[in-house]
């Protein structure tokens, strides 16, 4: 089973990747992040895409959906932002999130890629 920073540089191998990040999504804390830069404060995006987690989370408890949320997505116009709740033993609370960008990604394979992470990741 793969640790935080083994399964962040994975995520680093997808292609068109520009940073990856775990996230606790209780604290808007970052477990570990890789890449990113001055363009990419991962920092940011952490606590950032936690309010997006929750109120995702919030949305689909008031519309009384019994349903987990695989992943979720930001398009920009440069760019992609992958958000993937885990849902592995152990690991609930927390997101992988990975930024693309969007001329080099295969939006499918990271989706996939990044879903293999997940399964193996041991938080």
């Amino acid at each position: 089973m793969p640790n935080v920073e083994t399964a962040l540089k994975e995520a680093t191998t997808i292609d068109g990747a520009l940073g990856a990040a775990l996230v606790d999504y209780a604290s808007g804390m970052a477990l570990g992040t890789i890449g990113g830069g001055k363009d990419l404060d991962l920092a940011v995006a952490a606590a950032g895409n936690t309010d997006v987690v929750r109120a995702k989370v919030r949305t689909m408890e008031m519309l009384g959906i019994q349903d987990e949320i695989e992943d979720i997505l930001i398009t920009l116009g440069s760019q992609y932002h992958l958000i993937r709740l885990l849902r592995a033993r152990g690991s609930q609370g927390f997101f992988l999130y990975l930024a693309l960008d969007k001329q080099r990604a295969n939006l499918a394979m990271a989706r996939h890629q990044l879903k293999k992470i997940e399964s193996e990741l041991e938080v």
